[in-house]
């Protein structure tokens, strides 16, 4: 029998999305979230539960044929699920995504160039780690960071004292500063059959560590890029047999003939970098890696146009601010505004980098 109901662990944004994307196909969702408030209450149903509490979590595997999950920092307790029902992607490609240093250190077995850098335990090994890398370089614990959180650049290595108060004296790692031309990213996605597909590399730029835009296809990439960030996801996808969508980010290291890219982190699940799938290829992300985790064909990831996404961040565009231009697709995710939080995303389209590039201009002029 065809799988007809998913579990999702985690009820944000991405949840919602995912639900919203199986719709036409008939598919039902539910999702598993502490918050009655969750984003996602509005496109499924949901089990109000923490995502550790292993009497929930089974409640939801009872109810689902497969689950999934929309963050990487599910606790371990999600293993309980694999006693039950299949769970995709893997607790094992959780587990690499959740820390740093072991996720640094696969890339490493599978030959994916990585920046300097070196585990960190305590403010001795910091200062050993300075004076092999030197400085600047940026510390990141090893879990729990996203979005800039966890993470301090030291540029004085007299600082490195302050830098492991700041993260909180957890484990991490410090990474030498690259000098980088541009961030990249590939969106991925991989069937139960090993059907393999990705999406165009995207630029993204970050502001504080948060993401604010993105556009799709990224411009003036060669083949050898396109190859170099194929080749780094497919590695990760057979070596684990991963189910459903990856994306790893990178950066891009020198231009033109000499251009190469560093690998960054991975995120096993839909990303905020794919969020222009959504009306900008013929199959979004979010469809491809429910298909994925259902057993189904994979969707096309060809692009339509040109795609631009600007995450809103902190407060809404003032009431009717977008009416004048009729081609932004706004997505509100039904979040309180609040500063640094990211409660929607806007999606420009457009048949060519030059008419997206007026659109943006538009676009700025009329948010700000």
């Amino acid at each position: 029998m065809s799988v007809q109901r998913v579990g999702i662990i985690g009820g944000g944004q991405l949840a919602q999305m995912l639900a919203r994307s199986v719709k036409h196909l008939g598919v039902e969702c539910a999702v598993l979230d502490p918050s009655t408030e969750c984003c996602a209450r509005s496109e499924c149903e949901q089990i109000v539960g923490a995502y550790d509490d292993v009497e929930s979590l089974k409640e939801l595997a009872r109810w689902s044929d497969v689950v999934t999950y929309e963050f990487e920092n599910v606790s371990a307790s999600a293993a309980v699920i694999e006693g039950e029902k299949e769970i995709y992607p893997s607790t094992v490609a959780l587990g690499i995504a959740q820390d740093r240093h072991i996720e640094r250190s696969m890339f490493r077995e599978l030959g994916i160039a990585i920046p300097q850098y070196e585990p960190v335990d305590d403010e001795s090994s910091l200062n050993a780690a300075i004076q092999s890398i030197g400085t600047p370089a940026i510390l990141k614990a090893r879990r729990l960071g996203y979005d800039g959180k966890g993470q301090v650049l030291i540029n004085d290595p007299d600082n490195a004292s302050s830098a492991i108060e700041t993260i909180g004296h957890v484990p991490a790692i410090l990474d030498k500063f690259v000098e980088f031309e541009r961030e990249l990213s590939i969106v991925s996605v991989r069937s139960q059959s090993g059907d393999i597909r990705f999406y165009p590399l995207t630029q993204n730029v970050h502001r504080g560590g948060i993401l604010r835009v993105s556009k799709a296809p990224a411009r003036d990439v060669g083949d050898v890029l396109i190859r170099q960030a194929q080749d780094a996801a497919r590695r990760i996808l057979e070596k684990f047999e991963y189910v459903g969508v990856l994306a790893v980010e990178f950066f891009q290291i020198g231009s033109g003939n000499s251009a190469h890219l560093v690998a960054n982190e991975i995120a096993p699940r839909v990303h905020n970098t794919g969020h222009w799938t959504i009306e900008g290829a013929q199959t979004s992300q979010f469809e491809n890696h429910m298909r994925a985790v259902m057993g189904m064909e994979l969707g096309s990831t060809d692009p339509i146009g040109c795609s631009a996404m600007i995450n809103i961040i902190g407060n809404e565009p003032r009431t009717g601010a977008l009416d004048a231009l009729p081609q932004a697709h706004v997505h509100m995710y039904g979040k309180a505004p609040r500063s640094g939080r990211k409660i929607g995303h806007v999606t420009l389209n457009a048949p060519s980098n030059d008419e997206l590039d007026s659109l943006l201009e538009r676009f700025t002029r009329i948010v700000g």
